[in-house]
């Protein structure tokens, strides 16, 4: 079953892709909440469309894109955690806590567009990638230190 997605949806794909997924995914989940709609021939000419006329903004949106990418490049985060006696971390560093230090830097980052590598199990320098646009992905390194 061929869809079009409104939305971007982590592992299926971004804003305006057809796609195609399993009848029962896109009819029980994807087109009820409102994150697809049929390929139909019609809705397939309304894409085009819109693809035309997005095409400027869309250069804008990528070129910002790649400028927030260079600043990710060059920042290395310093996350606080408390961190026992044998070295390892209690509990987990979070996208939140990314998104949190990267807001503090003044860059705002949804931290739905963030995940984090490798496992963060105590103190040290980690990596986290960043899903700016479709075709800009950014990886911001993390330090994680003791309270």
């Amino acid at each position: 079953m061929e869809v079009i997605l409104k939305t971007d949806i982590k592992g299926l794909g971004y804003k305006n892709d057809m796609v195609d997924v399993k009848p029962g995914y896109g009819r029980n989940y994807l087109i009820p909440q409102g994150f697809a709609v049929l390929a139909t021939p019609s809705n397939r000419k309304i894409l085009e469309e819109n693809i035309k006329q997005a095409a400027h903004k869309a250069e804008k949106i990528k070129t910002a894109a790649e400028e927030v990418a260079s600043k990710l490049e060059a920042l290395t985060l310093e996350i606080k955690a408390k961190i026992g006696e044998s070295g390892k971390i209690f509990g987990k560093v979070t996208t939140l806590q990314i998104s949190d230090a990267l807001s503090e830097k003044g860059i705002e980052i949804d931290r739905k567009k963030i995940s984090i590598n490798s496992p963060v199990t105590g103190a040290g320098e980690f990596e986290a990638e960043v899903d700016l646009h479709r075709e800009v992905k950014s990886n911001v390194k993390f330090v994680v230190v003791a309270e």
